[in-house]
């Protein structure tokens, strides 16, 4: 077989396996959301705010902050695989675990409610799930953006979500049949192994699709820094150096303002009456809208640009909170907040889509495992908002951390302003 034509063969081949490997896991993180199972099972074992808000910020903070030491270490190895298959097997084995812990904690009828010893286990195995996750960003950034063409980036990310998506509707439907024939916590516990099986099938996908050849040495700059501290300080020269690399980690901090949200619309479900088994009912309104945005999000990427794409994402960010203020007010019910979580599973997929492909077109090829370390670094802090969330909730009410996701998100259509085209 010609050269030219077995190289075609091979990226068709780990288009096939990746988009495969990314539905998996989606399917799989739809079990485990944090918008809606999450947030619930955490609100129902601990009727804490806070304890929501830290459920949320920890998953991304745990995401982020791992990224940092393995972008260091991928960037001075040959061979970035090795990352992804720890992270990605590792999350799936904390999942399973949590699991158990629930199953477990079900059989134990000598627990007061609330269920203490049970809520620290399940805050401790899933802030080691965040971080474990987060080890897989780095490499998946870097041997994705090696080996898919840029112009078929979106396209790809966009067949994930929606293989994804049938696969989450699927685990939502599963979810809300449990949630009414057993066990708050069985019924969970359920849907955790859901989510571990799922990824264990995404791992082991996208291992199979193999990691193609690193850039040439000759390629890349002759001096690297050698030590962790002389990285963190080549980052922040990337920061203050590099325009379109500064104003995107500025972008993504407002946009972590307004996802401080996120873990608290489920709690303004509650309060307006829907029941613990709506939540798969609103699972299954989130995915419908991931679904059905995907092939706008895949065009708007691929044919006019990653920066057209994260404007219309940034004005999509708009709706949900704004669009629940409404509901909760006018008593809509459950058809206004399956609506609700339709935008937000729609604006998530986007959210999404739009940072990876735009991530991967500002980032030097040569460098790109470095540039997904300190840009994730840098966005960390901002990780912490939902906790600020937490604390608008305690302080004034729950439409208050709403009304500062709206401000974020004008925020984040004036600095998109400034950002060149990608």
């Amino acid at each position: 077989m010609p050269a030219a034509e077995h190289d075609a063969v091979q990226t068709r081949r780990r288009f096939r396996r990746i988009a495969g490997a990314g539905a998996a896991f989606q399917g799989g993180s739809a079990a485990v959301d944090s918008a809606t199972v999450v947030a619930s099972l955490v609100h129902m074992l601990t009727g804490s705010a806070l304890a929501v808000g830290y459920a949320s910020a920890v998953l991304r903070l745990g995401w982020l902050l791992s990224q940092l030491p393995v972008g260091y270490l991928a960037q001075k190895a040959r061979r970035r695989m090795p990352f992804y298959a720890f992270g990605a097997y590792g999350r799936a084995a904390a999942a399973a675990a949590i699991a158990a812990l629930l199953w477990w904690g079900s059989e134990w009828p000598q627990f007061d409610w609330p269920p203490v010893p049970l809520a620290i286990g399940f805050l401790a195995l899933w802030t080691l799930y965040a971080f474990v996750s987060g080890v897989v960003a780095v490499p998946y950034n870097d041997i994705v953006g090696r080996a898919i063409p840029s112009h078929r980036r979106s396209r790809m990310l966009a067949w994930r979500f929606f293989g994804g998506g049938l696969l989450a509707i699927a685990v939502a439907a599963a979810l809300r049949l449990a949630l009414e024939v057993m066990p708050p916590l069985k019924a969970y516990a359920l849907a955790f192994a859901m989510g571990a099986i799922l990824m264990l099938v995404s791992s082991t996908l996208f291992v199979s699709a193999g990691e193609p050849d690193p850039a040439p040495r000759a390629s890349r700059p002759a001096a690297r820094p050698a030590g962790i501290g002389a990285f963190l300080r080549e980052g922040l020269a990337t920061f203050r150096a590099d325009r379109a690399f500064r104003l995107f980690v500025i972008f993504q901090w407002l946009g972590s303002a307004t996802l401080m949200a996120l873990p608290f619309y489920i709690v303004a479900a509650r309060e307006s009456g829907i029941g613990l088994a709506g939540t798969g009912t609103l699972l299954g309104a989130q995915t419908l809208g991931a679904l059905a945005s995907n092939p706008l999000w895949g065009r708007v990427g691929d044919r006019m640009g990653k920066r057209a794409l994260l404007r219309l994402v940034a004005m999509v960010r708009l709706v949900p909170p704004a669009l629940v203020l409404v509901v909760a007010g006018t008593g809509a019910g459950m058809a206004g907040f399956a609506a609700l979580f339709f935008v937000i599973g729609a604006m998530m997929n986007g959210v999404t889509i739009g940072y990876l492909g735009y991530l991967m077109e500002i980032s030097p090829d040569d460098r790109r495992p470095a540039y997904s370390a300190w840009f994730n670094a840098l966005a960390a802090p901002a990780a912490l908002s939902p906790l600020l969330g937490a604390a608008l909730v305690g302080l004034i009410a729950t439409p208050a951390v709403f009304v500062a996701a709206i401000a974020a998100a004008l925020g984040q259509l004036a600095v998109l302003s400034r950002m060149r085209r990608g």
